[in-house]
C-alpha cells in the first residue's frame, strides 16, 4: 500500500500509510458517497499466496531531464543532487552511463511542478562546463506495477516488458524493487499501458 500511495495511486496519503506501518496501527478506507464498510488494510500473512501483482499506479506528474556530456570525476552526481536536493527538489528515477571519452550521461525524473527549478540547478553545471548538454521532456509519465507476490515469482518483469512490446509502447526508463516496476513512457500512452497491464495481469478478479 505503501508503494501504490507513493508512486501516485491517490488512495491512500503516503504519510498515514508510512505511519501506520511505523506504530502497527490498522487502517480503514472508506467511500465518502456510502455506508459501505471500505477495506482494512493491515499486516499480511500467507505473503507466498498473495497475487503477483495487487494494483497499478499511474503519475503523470513527471518531468525526465537527460544530461549528456557530463565530465567524468569522482563526485561530480553528488554535486548535482546536493545542489537539486538545496533547491528542494526530489528526484526519482536515475540511470547513468559512463563512457568512454573521459564524461557520462545521467537520465533521472522529478516531479513537474519542480522542474524550473531543477532547471536552474543544472544550468549552472552547464555554464560551468561540467554539463556538456541538458534537456528537459515534460511529455512523460510513470507506470507501476505493484505486488508483495513478485517478492517470489520469477518472470513479472518481463511480462510487463512484452506487454509494452506488444502495445508498440517503448520504455524510456526502468526501475525496480522486490516488489514494485516502474516503467518511464510517453504520456500519450499513458491509459494505453495501464489497460494493458491491467488486462495482463488479471487484476479484474
Amino acid at each position: 500500500m505503501l508503494e501504490l500511495a507513493s508512486l501516485g495511486a491517490k488512495v491512500l496519503q503516503n504519510r498515514s500509510v508510512e505511519l501506520a506501518k511505523k506504530l502497527n496501527v490498522n487502517l480503514v478506507t472508506r467511500s465518502s458517497f456510502s455506508d459501505a464498510e471500505g477495506t482494512l488494510i493491515t499486516k499480511e500473512e500467507n505473503i507466498m499466496e498473495q497475487a503477483l501483482v495487487s494494483g497499478i499506479a499511474l503519475d503523470k506528474k513527471q518531468s525526465r531531464i537527460s544530461l549528456e556530456g557530463v565530465v567524468d570525476r569522482p563526485g561530480i552526481a553528488s554535486d548535482i543532487f546536493i545542489a537539486l536536493a538545496d533547491k528542494s527538489v526530489n528526484i526519482d528515477m536515475i540511470i547513468q552511463t559512463s563512457g568512454h571519452d573521459g564524461t557520462t550521461s545521467m537520465d533521472f525524473t522529478v516531479s513537474g511542478d519542480e522542474l524550473n527549478d531543477a532547471k536552474s540547478v543544472i544550468d549552472t553545471f552547464v555554464a560551468n562546463n561540467e554539463v556538456a548538454k541538458a534537456s528537459y521532456d515534460e511529455g512523460i509519465c510513470k507506470v507501476s506495477i505493484v505486488g508483495v507476490g513478485m517478492k517470489s515469482h520469477t518472470g513479472v518483469a518481463a511480462k510487463a516488458f512484452s506487454t509494452m512490446a506488444k502495445e508498440n509502447i517503448n520504455i524510456l526508463m526502468i526501475s525496480t524493487s522486490e516488489i514494485k516496476v516502474s516503467m518511464v513512457i510517453e504520456e500519450k500512452y499513458a491509459e494505453l499501458a495501464v489497460r494493458a497491464l491491467h488486462d495482463v495481469y488479471e487484476l479484474e478478479k
